[in-house]
């Protein structure tokens, strides 16, 4: 086993029952069906359901935005939802935009890839667009 994982493997179980709470909720993640650049979820990243704190997780593939799961105390006041929620849609928001603005720019890339070789007379190999 690598080293990193028996690190990880210590440091997660207690980091898990440090964050762990009673009666509390996480947000559910809402918007990320109606994405246009990328179908699915925005990742399978899923925080203990006992958690009391925001979790924030890996990038997604297609935005590079990392993803928030908010947490919802029991007592939460309406003033306190109503910013959750608006901070649940600007994430949806922010999400769907740069998904769709990094898909526009690979294709725009690889076009013009496309046309600088096409106009120098070169072939298109895969390697070429892909780095």
């Amino acid at each position: 086993m690598a080293p990193g994982r028996a690190l990880r493997r210590t440091l997660v179980a207690p980091l898990r029952r440090a964050f762990a709470g009673r009666g509390r909720q996480l947000a559910p993640e809402r918007g990320a069906g109606s994405r246009e650049a990328a179908p699915g979820r925005v990742s399978r990243f899923c925080p203990p359901r006992k958690s009391c704190h925001d979790w924030i997780g890996p990038p997604d593939k297609y935005s590079n935005l990392r993803p928030v799961h908010f947490y919802i105390p029991e007592d939460e006041s309406p003033s306190e939802q109503k910013l959750r929620e608006l901070r649940q849609e600007t994430q949806d928001w922010n999400q769907q935009f740069w998904a769709n603005q990094n898909l526009t720019f690979r294709k725009e890339k690889e076009e013009f890839i496309r046309s600088r070789l096409q106009a120098k007379g070169l072939g298109l190999t895969a390697e070429t667009v892909t780095s």
